[in-house]
C-alpha cells in the first residue's frame, strides 16, 4: 500500500513538474465561490470572468423572469454561477464538446442545479435558433493564433486550443457570434462578452456595425477593457 501510494505521490509530482496546472491535477477549482470539477477537456475558470458573471447580474433585474444563455458554457461556471445567485433566471448552457457538456452537468448536478439547466450540444446559438433570450452571455475563444508563444506554459500546452485560440486577430469566434446573439435577443436584450488585452475597439466596431447600442466596456482589476457590453435595440 505505502508503495502505491508513493508512486501515484510521484506521478502527482511528475505532472506539475511538466507544467500541468495544478487544478487539472487535483481536478478541482473555484469559481464564484462554488466549486467545479476540471478536467483537460475545458478551461480552469479564471477571477477575471467573475467581472463577466458580475454585470449580468447587474442587468437581470430588467427582466422578470430573465432567460439568459450562456455560449461555450465549457465547465459551466457562468451559468452555474449565475443559477446559484438569481434562482428565478430560466438558464440555458450551449458546448459545441460533449465532453465539456458532460462536465458542466455534472457540477450542475454537484451545486444542486441539475433541473435548473438546460445543456445542449452545438455550434454558438444553433441549438437554440428561434429561440429569444434576455441575455446572451459568453467567454468565448479570443486567443490570436500569432500569441500561441506569449501565453503561460501551463495554458499554452494543457489547456484545450479550441476554447482559446480564434484566428489570426483573435476575433474569430465573437465576429460570428455577435449578429446570431442579435437575431436571438429579444429587444432591449444584452449582449456579453469576456474579450482579450486590446480587442476593445475592435469589438466596439463590430457591435456598432451589427446594430447594437449602449455599447460599453467593463475593465478588470488591472483596467484591461475585459467584458463587452451592448443591447439590443
Amino acid at each position: 500500500m505505502y508503495r502505491e501510494q508513493l508512486e501515484a505521490y510521484s506521478q502527482l509530482l511528475s505532472r506539475r513538474a511538466a507544467g500541468e496546472p495544478i487544478q487539472y491535477i487535483v481536478g478541482e477549482t473555484e469559481f464564484y465561490g462554488l466549486p467545479f470539477h476540471v478536467t483537460r477537456e475545458v478551461l480552469i475558470p479564471r477571477p477575471e470572468t467573475e467581472h463577466l458573471v458580475e454585470k449580468v447580474l447587474e442587468l437581470l433585474p430588467l427582466f422578470s423572469p430573465p432567460r439568459i444563455v450562456d455560449v461555450g458554457t465549457g465547465s459551466g461556471a457562468i451559468a452555474i454561477a449565475l443559477a446559484h445567485e438569481w434562482p428565478s433566471a430560466v438558464v440555458t448552457s450551449i458546448d459545441v464538446s460533449s465532453s465539456a457538456l458532460e462536465l458542466a452537468r455534472r457540477n450542475a448536478a454537484r451545486n444542486g442545479f441539475a433541473d435548473r439547466i438546460r445543456f445542449l450540444e452545438g455550434d454558438l446559438l444553433a441549438p437554440v435558433a428561434g429561440e429569444q433570450f434576455d441575455v446572451v452571455v459568453s467567454n468565448p475563444p479570443y486567443v490570436a493564433t500569432v500569441d500561441r508563444e506569449t501565453l503561460a506554459a501551463e495554458v499554452r500546452e494543457h489547456e484545450p486550443a479550441v476554447a482559446l485560440f480564434a484566428g489570426d486577430d483573435g476575433l474569430d469566434v465573437i465576429r460570428r457570434l455577435i449578429p446570431e446573439a442579435l437575431a436571438a435577443l429579444v429587444s432591449g436584450g444584452y449582449l456579453l462578452l469576456e474579450i482579450g488585452q486590446s480587442q476593445s475597439g475592435a469589438t466596439g466596431d463590430l457591435l456598432a456595425s451589427a446594430g447594437y447600442e449602449a455599447i460599453e466596456f467593463v475593465p478588470d482589476l488591472q483596467g484591461i477593457p475585459r467584458v463587452a457590453v451592448a443591447r439590443r435595440p
